[in-house]
């Protein structure tokens, strides 16, 4: 096991009373020390998003960062540190890379052919799951034909079918046979119950309307776990939803630190945000003890991403009065690699078996992401997109407009302006997650790494000139408030809005003034503030009440991201094809696609030069040339760091 995973000495929380003991402590102390006690370890994944192996199959090259198959060895390491061990999955597991895709499109499961991850998850020997949002995203018909295959119980308390039968078991209980420290077996009873976060009824409409309904978590948890707690020895909840400061609310979306105030609740295994916990993901957020891992007093862990980490929780239960109870818990994570500058260090070995199980789906993969599908005439990168320089971007907005338009055309909105809205996916979830596209031939792995998710499909949207002014001032959020007066370099992107929710518009051009805070703080907008300025089409300032047609995809018309300006928008045409069908068309349309040079956006004057500064992948060297007037140094680590300056 990797030295992430430490423990101190179970007793090291109450050293005085094992003194005591020892010294002749008074008889109920001694007592205490001889009823029995046990050691049991609980181990996580989350947000393994297809990440079986190590391999990036967007980049086609060995990726260190990720892969199941490393979490594998960290797994079987920690059971021979300690013998009782639970392990757990905590959702988006069926979705997020094209393996994913291959399996959903060309070999669906069925009951001889089943979903090759529950053959790795056997052999692991995984005790319980619950799903993730993205488990929905190939529609239902898929995800109970891959779930019939595991080898273990699927919870979820807060989905049900509509009239409400569950969706899968709300809670369940696992008898284990565990033995105390002085080998004496002991049968404990482990409740689990499961939630998942309320949005994928609006994020998947699409496939689960009219099939299925949500209810809030901490409801559900108020209403499920009393009747679980009287029923088991530890209580444990898998939470596919990330942590939020603030009050309660009912339906959000990052619940699990409300979650953790409902009594009973032993453990906490969450996920959802991508992020670590213990870690300095949380730090100084009320309720929430870092270092430590608990949540509101909870123990707590968050694993990553893409298997990057497996979460363990250690717990010391003491058995009185018939009833089991915990005394000490340590959350701690382990991680798969370390950074040494640029450099990733392996912390262990990928587990053969997992890699062997997995072999045959993997290279199908490869033969079916390899073939060509067109071309670009120029390079096409992401490593700039926080300037403006974002011909990836374009390229899918060019392919969106060009998909709708014979559409709209047909359904009688031929009279409508159209534009098209697409984010930046690919622009730094790892130092290696960007998009980078040589000129000349392409192939369907780099067509559709330029949208990776599959599961969008293509929508289109009547929207006003001032609520798509408002959709980008929601979309300004990603950028801090600049000083203008300052001397020093100053962070240019707001890191916790992720790069998916800055929209980019295309069919328009328009400015972002840095020196404005956000119109728009936790979803309500301050009147007074305007950050997007000049917004002109075809040469004009837009006229508010003009109605535009916008392409867009289902999970932002159907809510996610939670844009208020979307709210009742209009739907002009839901079509029957995804987007990232639509680019991959783009390219079989054309002998090579020409990458726009017209860029949508740009910062307004600052009226100084000021400087800033945002982290990017160390490959933007090879791109330097693309940006005159910037500089590349090294940032957190694995990242390059782009310095420019704005006047």
């Amino acid at each position: 096991m990797c030295n992430a995973i430490t423990r101190r000495d179970v007793l090291s929380g109450a050293g005085a009373l094992a003194g005591a003991a020892l010294c002749g402590a008074t008889t109920d102390l001694a007592a205490e020390d001889a009823a029995p006690r046990i050691r049991l370890r609980i181990m996580e994944t989350s947000d393994i998003h297809m990440n079986v192996l190590g391999w990036d199959y967007f980049l086609a090259k060995q990726d260190l960062t990720a892969g199941l198959e490393r979490v594998a060895s960290l797994i079987r390491a920690s059971r021979k540190e300690v013998p009782n061990t639970l392990l757990f999955d905590n959702g988006d597991l069926l979705q997020g890379t094209p393996l994913a895709d291959d399996i959903f499109e060309n070999a669906q499961p069925t009951p001889d052919t089943p979903h090759p991850i529950f053959a790795i998850m056997r052999e692991l020997g995984y005790d319980a799951a619950t799903v993730g949002n993205h488990e929905f995203n190939y529609g239902l018909e898929f995800l109970e034909a891959s779930l019939s295959a595991a080898s273990f119980p699927y919870v979820c308390a807060n989905v049900e079918r509509i009239g409400g039968e569950p969706f899968l078991p709300r809670t369940t209980i696992i008898e284990r046979t565990f033995k105390d420290e002085a080998g004496n077996p002991h049968v404990l009873r482990i409740g689990v119950i499961g939630f998942v976060t309320p949005q994928i009824t609006v994020w998947d409409k699409a496939r689960l309307a009219g099939k299925l309904q949500t209810s809030d978590i901490v409801l559900a948890a108020k209403r499920y776990v009393p009747e679980l707690r009287g029923k088991c020895d530890v209580l444990v909840a898998l939470c596919h939803s990330g942590i939020a400061p603030g009050p309660w609310v009912e339906g959000e979306e990052h619940a699990t630190l409300h979650l953790s105030t409902v009594p009973g609740i032993d453990v906490i295994l969450t996920g959802h945000a991508h992020r670590v916990l213990p870690g300095k993901d949380y730090e100084g957020m009320a309720g929430v003890d870092a270092v430590a891992g608990r949540l509101n007093g909870v123990p707590t862990v968050m694993p990553g991403f893409w298997g990057s980490h497996l979460g363990v929780i250690d717990l010391d239960l003491q058995k009185t009065d018939a009833a089991w109870s915990v005394q000490h818990a340590e959350a701690t994570l382990a991680p798969i690699y370390r950074r040494e500058g640029n450099k990733v260090i392996p912390l262990v070995d990928a587990d053969p078996q997992v890699a062997a199980l997995i072999a045959p789906a993997h290279a199908q993969t490869l033969r079916w992401i390899e073939q060509p599908v067109g071309a670009v005439d120029k390079n096409v990168h992401s490593y700039f997109v926080w300037t403006g320089l974002d011909p990836a971007t374009a390229i899918v907005n060019a392919a969106q407009t060009s998909y709708a338009r014979p559409l709209l055309d047909a359904a009688g909105f031929h009279d409508l302006p159209i534009l098209s809205s697409m984010a930046p996916y690919r622009a730094g979830y790892t130092p290696d997650g960007f998009i980078d596209i040589a000129a000349g031939p392409v192939t369907l792995r780099e067509a559709a790494g330029l949208y990776q998710y599959s599961s969008n499909v293509v929508v289109v949207l009547k929207l006003t000139g001032a609520q798509i002014i408002e959709w980008l001032e929601y979309a300004a959020r990603c950028f801090h408030t600049i000083d203008a007066a300052a001397t020093s370099p100053q962070a240019l992107v707001n890191k916790r809005v992720p790069s998916y929710n800055f929209d980019i518009i295309s069919g328009l051009t328009y400015k972002i003034d840095l020196t404005k805070p956000n119109r728009y703080t936790a979803g309500v907008a301050n009147p007074s503030i305007r950050r997007i300025l000049d917004v002109e089409f075809e040469g004009r300032p837009i006229d508010p009440q003009r109605e535009f047609a916008v392409v867009t995809n289902s999970y932002r018309a159907d809510g996610g991201g939670s844009v208020p300006a979307l709210v009742g928008a209009a739907i002009l045409l839901r079509a029957p094809d995804t987007n990232k069908d639509a680019v991959v068309r783009y390219f079989r349309s054309t002998p090579a696609v020409q990458v726009p040079s017209t860029r949508p956006w740009s910062f307004a004057p600052l009226g100084k030069p000021v400087a800033v500064c945002f982290d990017t992948g160390p490959r933007a060297r090879d791109h330097i040339g693309d940006l005159p007037g910037v500089t590349l140094e090294n940032g957190e680590p694995g990242y390059a760091r782009v310095r420019m300056m704005l006047s």
